[in-house]
């Protein structure tokens, strides 16, 4: 298994990639993007991120504690988590990070206000191109009822198993789309 150190994941600063917006979002020209390896300094900003993006999920599931949900953040921190940069300013985070049995998705988090607009879309479909050419799974959890599980979904993820709080996925190389369920169009990514 290829080794997908944040920085051999990242898209380079200097090269960025657009992001299609979706349809009826709020503005009409492609954004561009690009990952960087995260650095100890961006755990705090990533951390309050999380707690944010996390909040009506895990309020919904009678689970939020805004100590816990940024402690969790910054205990599992990995030399494999990138930053998304929109416009040379932070605007998430995502890591891909290597486990026996494939690779594991984890703390993919956008600003709210870049939510709907093909961002997520974008730096999956880029990430998964990566691990499709090494013919290696993926696997992530979702919290139930999120949002996110569509999206996913959407990128070939299939659900594996379930509890009360979380849906583990797995998407096998290859994956690709689920017909009918075609991501947003990007750019090269």
């Amino acid at each position: 298994m290829r080794d997908f150190a944040a920085v051999d994941v990242s898209v380079r600063v200097d090269e960025t990639r657009p992001a299609q917006l979706a349809p009826g979002s709020e503005s009409s020209h492609p954004m561009e993007w690009s990952l960087r390896p995260a650095e100890p300094s961006d755990v705090e900003v990533i951390a309050e991120l999380r707690a944010a993006v996390m909040r009506p999920d895990l309020e919904r599931l009678g689970r939020f504690d805004g100590h816990r949900v940024r402690q969790r953040l910054r205990d599992s921190f990995s030399p494999h988590t990138s930053v998304i940069v929109v416009d040379g300013a932070f605007a998430g985070s995502v890591t891909l990070r290597p486990a026996e049995d494939g690779w594991w998705l984890e703390h993919f988090y956008l600003l709210p206000s870049l939510h709907g607009r093909g961002l997520g879309s974008a730096v999956l479909r880029s990430l998964l191109a990566r691990t499709d050419s090494d013919g290696i799974r993926v696997r992530l959890n979702v919290l139930q009822g999120s949002a996110a599980q569509r999206l996913y979904e959407r990128h070939g993820f299939t659900v594996e198993d379930q509890d009360p709080v979380d849906v583990f996925m797995v998407r096998r190389p290859g994956g690709g789309s689920r017909p009918g369920h075609s991501p947003v169009a990007g750019g090269a990514v």
